[in-house]
């Protein structure tokens, strides 16, 4: 079998995100390296087989790989097809410097939830317009990784139904601007991963998707006024018409385009 690179890489609009980084590598071995950011890893095809401080790890298919910041480390194909990995790199507002320690002791988490969260970011972070999705999962994340950082299980939820409505009026006055998870705690003077959960635990739908509801309620309204799909997507706060038809059509289940040519 022919030599495979195949690489994808790009800077989302997520704050603590520097990198994200897509590959599938045959034969490409890394050599001994450091990142001044934390490595998020996980790989959908192969193994890797790496070295961290002197020690031999390796990266099957049900793990999370965490690497620190200023350890050096390599990496090769540990199996004869190689492997496929995303990884997203993250700066020390979404993880400490502090927690590197640990890191080094155990950076392969096997963690079926966490794994399933780190799939569903990379899933908001290729989607232009998806960015409070992507915040809002790399928050519940970041979380679960302090969790096993700091052996706890992170803190029991709690309600917060006065900080949920709070939230949701904020959603509410911007609907179309829209505004970013960092933005939201600034102003309502709370932790990310508490509005996430506060909301989420109120009205049994997160930020993200009950704002997306909103912005398809507005698209709706504007298609049935005879707005064409281009001009319907900007007025509502979607990236372009693209983002406007893949929301719409999951919740209303046609195509703006039809929705608006079934109107009478």
């Amino acid at each position: 079998m022919a030599a495979r690179q195949e690489v994808s890489a790009w800077r989302p609009r997520v704050p603590g995100v520097t990198e994200v980084f897509h590959a599938h590598f045959t034969e490409y071995a890394y050599p001994m390296h450091v990142h001044d950011a934390w490595t998020l890893l996980i790989v959908d095809d192969g193994a890797v087989r790496y070295d961290l401080e002197r020690h031999e790890h390796g990266t099957p298919h049900d793990t999370v790989t965490l690497l620190p910041p200023h350890v050096p480390h390599n990496g090769s194909p540990a199996t004869p097809d190689g492997f496929r990995k995303r990884v997203v790199y993250l700066d020390s507002s979404r993880l400490g410097e502090d927690l590197i320690g640990r890191a080094v002791d155990t950076p392969d988490l096997r963690d079926p939830v966490l794994r399933l969260r780190v799939g569903q970011l990379h899933s908001a972070l290729a989607r232009p317009g998806d960015e409070l999705e992507a915040e809002s999962r790399l928050t519940l994340v970041g979380e679960r990784l302090r969790g096993h950082l700091r052996r706890t299980d992170g803190p029991a939820p709690r309600r917060d139904p006065v900080l949920a409505r709070s939230l949701r009026e904020l959603l509410d006055a911007r609907v179309v601007d829209g505004l970013s998870l960092e933005e939201a705690a600034r102003l309502l003077h709370a932790h990310p991963a508490h509005l996430v959960r506060a909301f989420s635990g109120a009205y049994g739908i997160a930020p993200h998707r009950y704002l997306m509801s909103r912005r398809v309620g507005q698209a709706r309204r504007l298609l049935l006024d005879g707005l064409a799909p281009g001009e319907v997507a900007s007025a509502a706060g979607f990236y372009d018409q693209a983002h406007l038809t893949r929301h719409f059509k999951k919740l209303v289940g046609v195509t703006p385009g039809r929705y608006r040519s079934s109107s009478r």
